[in-house]
């Protein structure tokens, strides 16, 4: 589906990051997530059994042992070592802060392992197709990824290195996602087709659904087949805790998903239940913001959803009003304690209690020595979100309550302006064709990279 890209905005030091970058993503998702009850597995597995004319009775020839792990594997003849594997690895690693279970490791070895070999399989075809990425512009992609983190390349280099990790596996990544998007554009874009009858219908369902949910939607999807879907469902379950733990739901889609949005973080935009499958769209019906769920069984896999962001169809949302904010925050010396620093708040609060408009705001700061910083233009939506509620409920010349941490201090939000939010967009019917052709095309290179591992020749070492 068609992404659809929050502005990020900053707020004094700063409320909340979004870094978008081509290969390693880092949001903030908050402390904690609800757990949502997903779906089971079903127990009939009598259409896998007849399909592959499998015996009731199975007797194994031989021993499997779970327990080895094999780490490197020659895909067609291209040698992935077991190097290669760590410095992605160490990729996954960064994102979640490092805390990441030695077991855990063990395991996102094992998919880390999965995702060079589908990356090499796209990248020879790719170049069976004439498809090469030049030196150039794998060049440029790399600055560009450089300078989301507000490094050089040769900085970002030297961090790379210092994560364990390295350039060469950064670019390698750059080099399969341009590849194979290059070759999807040429061998199955031009071939999807879509009506302008379709997209009318679809104009018409969303002016007749107007005012009901719809739903910014995160999505991890991982192909699975009857024999391996017990794993898979555990690999999935297996990532939910790691995000539940402060992990990056994108960072994580960026790795692990099959689908194509995984370059985007797995951000599927904004989505109404009923342009979901029947399995995601009963678990986004239940879900809040911020809530996880999963593993949900769907045709050919597993997923994992994330509700980014909900609103109402074309009905205007408070939250996309723009605010003129003054901000007041005083920072603790070194060494406060817990207790001290709650007594400095309380005594902060009652002294901006009196604010009484943004003038009064810059001569109080003078008084007791808080630094004022004046916002303009920041959308409500962008805020994190224990401020929205609060902010929603401000008339102009109104202040938050204190807000901080004993690392950042204490600091509270003066509204000086509000421009409320403008009446929603009419449907754009050229984003609508855009969005109908990006998940045609989506689904036939999952096939595409299906084909692909069922020709391919790998020697596991």
């Amino acid at each position: 589906m068609q992404p659809v890209v929050s502005p990020s905005s900053r707020l004094g030091q700063s409320f909340r990051t979004s870094v978008r970058a081509l290969l390693l993503s880092s949001i903030l998702l908050g402390s904690s997530f609800s757990h949502v009850t997903a779906q089971t597995v079903g127990d009939d597995d009598n259409v896998a059994t007849q399909q592959l004319n499998l015996p009731k009775d199975v007797t194994v020839f031989g021993k499997a042992d779970p327990n080895v792990r094999r780490a490197t594997a020659i895909v067609n003849g291209r040698i992935i070592t077991g190097t290669d594997v760590d410095q992605r690895l160490a990729l996954i690693i960064t994102a979640n802060g490092g805390k990441v279970a030695a077991e855990e490791k063990e395991r996102l070895r094992v998919q880390v392992l999965r995702n060079l070999i589908d990356e090499a399989l796209q990248i020879q075809e790719a170049a069976a197709n004439d498809i090469k990425i030049d030196k150039a512009e794998i060049d440029q992609s790399y600055q560009r990824v450089a300078a989301n983190f507000r490094q050089s390349p040769a900085q970002f280099d030297q961090y790379l290195r210092a994560q364990g990790s390295a350039p060469a596996s950064i670019r390698r990544q750059i080099e399969g996602e341009l590849a194979w998007s290059r070759l999807l554009r040429r061998n199955i874009q031009p071939f999807v087709n879509v009506s302008a009858d379709e997209v009318k219908s679809v104009v018409d369902r969303m002016n007749a659904a107007k005012g009901s949910d719809e739903y910014r939607i995160g999505e991890i999807y991982l192909s699975a087949t009857p024999e391996n879907q017990a794993q898979i469902a555990t690999n999935a379950r297996n990532i939910i805790e790691q995000i539940k733990q402060g992990g990056s739901f994108a960072a994580y889609a960026r790795q692990f998903s099959e689908a194509s949005t995984a370059a985007v973080g797995g951000d599927l935009g904004w989505v109404r239940p009923a342009q979901l499958p029947d399995e995601l769209a009963q678990a986004a019906n239940e879900m809040q913001v911020g809530q996880l769920a999963g593993p949900i069984p769907v045709p050919g896999g597993m997923s994992v959803i994330y509700v980014m962001d909900k609103r109402k169809v074309l009905t205007a949302d408070p939250r996309d009003a723009l605010l003129s904010l003054k901000q007041l925050s005083v920072s603790f010396p070194a060494g406060t304690t817990k207790d001290q620093a709650s007594a400095k708040a309380a005594a902060f609060a009652a002294q901006t209690k009196s604010i009484k408009g943004c003038g009064q705001a810059n001569e109080l700061g003078g008084k007791i020595g808080a630094d004022v910083v004046d916002n303009d233009n920041v959308k409500v939506r962008d805020l994190p979100p224990q401020l929205q509620d609060i902010l929603l409920g401000l008339q102009v010349g109104e202040a938050t309550p204190p807000f901080g941490s004993i690392n950042d201090g204490v600091r509270v939000l003066v509204v000086c302006g509000r421009d409320e939010a403008g009446g929603a967009a009419a449907p754009n019917p050229d984003q609508i064709m855009a969005q109908l052709e990006e998940e045609r095309v989506n689904k036939r290179a999952r096939i595409y990279l299906r084909d692909l591992r069922r020709d391919a020749v790998i020697d596991y070492n």
